[in-house]
């Protein structure tokens, strides 16, 4: 696995924040991963209003059910804002339930992934989430909207 450019943007909150980071951790993941702890600190470090610099992460993982701001919510902001409309996000949540993963699909989720609450389960989600995301996806557009195109 390569090191796509940017950190993992976790966003998660309560214990399980600290369960996933250690599942990841132990995948071996070259980026360093980045904490929010709910819709709100993601969209503030993902689209700050002060000016400062937007974090650029490889990829998100969001959970649905959060204090504040849940993800869907997040997620329906951040496509709706043309300099994260691209930005791979993988909804990470312990629900099975046809709605949140209908609605995590409309709002524009790339991916619905459902975290196990099995230590070992979760290690093997987070390998291949970590394997596809991190390795085999490729990306035609970045989060600021340029069209990145490469030729033989």
């Amino acid at each position: 696995m390569h090191e796509i450019a940017g950190p993992i943007l976790l966003v998660e909150d309560g214990d399980e924040a600290e369960l996933t980071r250690w599942a990841f951790a132990r995948c071996g993941v070259p980026n360093r991963m980045v904490l929010a702890r709910d819709g709100v600190e993601a969209l503030e470090l993902l689209l700050p209003e002060d000016g400062s610099q937007a974090l650029e992460p490889a990829v998100v993982l969001m959970d649905i059910n959060m204090p504040r701001m849940n993800g869907l919510e997040a997620l329906r902001m951040l496509r709706a804002d043309p300099r994260t409309r691209s930005l791979p996000v993988v909804m990470l949540s312990n629900s099975a339930a046809e709605r949140d993963i209908v609605e995590s699909s409309a709002s524009g989720a790339n991916s619905y992934v459902q975290k196990p609450i099995n230590g070992d389960d979760l290690l093997e989600v987070a390998r291949q989430v970590c394997s596809y995301w991190l390795g085999l996806h490729r990306r035609a557009v970045d989060i600021r909207g340029a069209t990145q195109v490469s030729h033989p």
